[in-house]
């Protein structure tokens, strides 16, 4: 049996954005990504959470509105290889009138089956729901909050959840 699948969100799990502006958390570097001439956008992230997530028995996916830049930006800075993505150009930031969130359609269709964990900071009971109805294996889904980012607790979630898979 393969390796379950881990969907990494940027913008929550790996950068706390709704942290207090003046206090960037420890262990956090800054990077500023040029977004248009007007003002480049602040993204904390932290160096150890590449080595943790790597180290965690997943195959490692970005879910992420950043898609193929999270490569350019985001992986270099966390320690991270060159990742695939869930490709959402089709449906970025659609809403949908079963409040399930934009993600997690494209997110089951690309696990394929395939156990999952997913972490985001925009999950809701709705998300849950449509995951349960409609991937066949295992999935965790787990909220991470904008303001503090991945922290030790959501590190043993995921080694927990992929250890008790069969095989």
């Amino acid at each position: 049996m393969s390796r379950p699948l881990l969907f990494l969100d940027v913008d929550g799990p790996l950068n706390p954005y709704a942290a207090q502006p003046e206090g960037r958390p420890e262990g956090y570097t800054t990077i500023l990504v040029p977004l248009d001439s007007r003002r480049p956008l602040r993204v904390w992230l932290n160096p150890a959470h590449g080595p943790a997530l790597l180290g965690l028995g997943y195959d490692l996916c970005w879910a992420t509105s950043w898609m193929a830049e999270a490569n350019i930006w985001i992986a270099p800075v966390v320690g991270l290889p060159e990742l695939p993505y869930v490709d959402f150009a089709r449906g970025l930031f659609a809403e949908r009138p079963d409040g399930v969130h934009w993600k997690t359609e494209a997110i089951v269709a690309h696990a394929g089956g395939r156990p999952f964990a997913w972490v985001d900071d925009e999950q809701s009971p709705a998300d849950t729901r449509y995951v349960r109805a409609r991937h066949p294996g295992p999935a965790l889904l787990r909220h991470v909050h904008p303001g503090i980012g991945l922290r030790d607790a959501d590190f043993t979630a995921l080694r927990k959840f992929a250890s008790a898979l069969p095989g």
